[in-house]
């Protein structure tokens, strides 16, 4: 577990076991903490049409020409290297035009054209907004990894979702604000989700639950074994009142505030985090819609019921990411690869759809899909894909955004974004943008000058808007 600024087993220890720590831990026990300090609701720049974000983060750079960007050219070319794409370098070269193996067809009553491989997003086509038209500035992973999460290509910024809750607070607090769910980490590791220089409460907490996601064990040294309740409490508002003298005589020095929230934090998330993860209180229809099968295993599909029930009880923004490192990376074998990957996704993302609109939840939360990048539709080594950062394909669903279209255009290969073109700045200031915050007023100072999550771009994407 990474929240807030870093600690250690030890401190967690001290916090949610034994207790013996100098670090405080305020907050009622078992009770809902009072809406107060850093992580209180806060009001938004102008009214929100969405009040959560959970982000299905495909790493490693999902081809767009086989999932949702239909290119019916390259059957025509295959092959091939046409002059419009012999000019365009990626990161390792590339050989011929390759088909995409996969049919697609038309769904809902707007026709969007899905990939085979996604039936079961399918099914909520009418809900999509699929934006075609995306481009980044380079074709490596970690740059690329660091621009979709932080809106920079190196790791000196906060995340969206630490931005989101500096700016917004969150409905919950006896729960992170920002919760990363990874089984394992994926490139980059931690600096994807950290708050750099904003204050440390703002960081995602990174969550790598076990198999089986028994309530007890979501996160260790959580039960008190020493202390009985009342005295529990009263050597927490003793630890708590040293807390407050040790705080003042340091001018509230910015990492000790965010070392002690993040231990009051994990204080309140005793009680909260147990029912929160505690998957078995869901039926099990609900658990058959996500392909959850009680097998154990199913990491993806768990954490798409858990992103649900996380933002149910008030977490501002949830990501969701497919493995460990790069799992999309299809340099070779793209075809079989890109058809195990949806098959391990595809049903829990449409259950998380179906369910967040069947509780009414889909209204206020914004879903978003996609990798860091595209792949290129020429091969490379006969039987995958490079990296394309040039053009690719995101989908957005609920929150405010339109249903059932398709934004913008790649060329007729779907290497170049040509069309209403879209840059992770633009996807960010909109993103805020139905959050209730606006881009270029959310910031925060900082060495010197004033910085925001979009730099100095971003433009509301208006025609997407519901």
């Amino acid at each position: 577990m990474q929240c807030a600024s870093p600690v250690s087993r030890r401190d967690m220890l001290a916090a949610c076991g034994a207790g013996f720590g100098m670090i405080g831990l305020a907050g009622m026990l078992g009770a809902e903490a009072p809406a107060s300090g850093a992580l209180a609701p806060k009001t938004p720049h102008f009214p929100a049409k969405a009040k959560h974000i959970i982000h299905v983060y495909m790493n490693g750079g999902p081809s767009q020409v086989d999932t949702f960007d239909p290119k019916p050219a390259l059957a025509k070319h295959a092959g091939q290297r046409p002059a419009s794409i012999t000019g365009l370098k990626t990161e390792n070269g590339t050989l011929g035009l390759k088909p995409s193996p996969f049919k697609f067809t038309k769904h809902g009553q707007s026709g969007l054209e899905i990939s085979e491989i996604y039936p079961h997003v399918a099914q909520h086509a009418d809900e999509l907004c699929v934006i075609r038209s995306m481009y980044t500035d380079i074709p490596n992973h970690e740059p690329s990894m660091f621009m979709m999460n932080s809106g920079h290509l190196q790791a000196l910024r906060p995340s969206y979702g630490s931005w989101m809750v500096y700016g917004l607070g969150t409905e919950n607090q006896n729960l992170p604000g920002y919760i990363v769910l990874s089984p394992g980490l994926p490139v980059n590791g931690a600096a994807n989700w950290s708050s750099r220089f904003l204050p440390g409460i703002y960081q995602g907490c990174h969550i790598n639950l076990p198999v089986g996601y028994d309530p007890r064990t979501v996160l260790p040294f959580l039960q008190n074994q020493h202390l009985g309740r009342d005295s529990q409490r009263r050597q927490l508002d003793f630890t708590q009142r040293l807390n407050t003298l040790h705080a003042d005589q340091r001018n509230h020095d910015p990492l000790l505030d965010a070392r002690i929230a993040s231990m009051e934090m994990a204080f309140r998330m005793q009680t909260a985090a147990q029912e929160a993860f505690d998957l078995n209180q869901e039926s099990n229809r609900t658990r058959e819609m996500y392909g959850i099968n009680g097998k154990g295993g199913d990491v993806f599909a768990s954490n798409c019921l858990l992103a649900r029930r996380l933002v149910e009880r008030g977490v501002r923004a949830v990501q969701i990411y497919t493995g460990t490192g790069q799992p999309w990376d299809t340099h070779s074998n793209n075809d079989a690869q890109h058809r195990q990957l949806a098959l391990g996704t595809d049903q829990a993302i449409g259950g998380l759809l179906g369910d967040l609109k069947q509780r009414g939840l889909l209204d206020e939360t914004i879903v978003l899909w996609g990798g860091e990048f595209g792949r290129t539709p020429a091969s490379q080594g006969g039987d995958g894909r490079d990296h394309n950062h040039w053009g690719f394909s995101l989908w957005v669903a609920g929150g405010g955004f339109r249903g059932g279209m398709a934004y913008g255009a790649t060329d007729e290969f779907g290497y170049r974004a040509e069309e209403k073109r879209t840059h992770v700045h633009d996807l960010h200031a909109t993103i805020l943008h139905l959050m209730g915050l606006d881009h270029e007023k959310l910031t925060y100072r900082y060495s010197g000058r004033d910085h925001r999550l979009t730099d100095v771009s971003g433009v509301v994407m208006k025609d997407i808007l519901a």
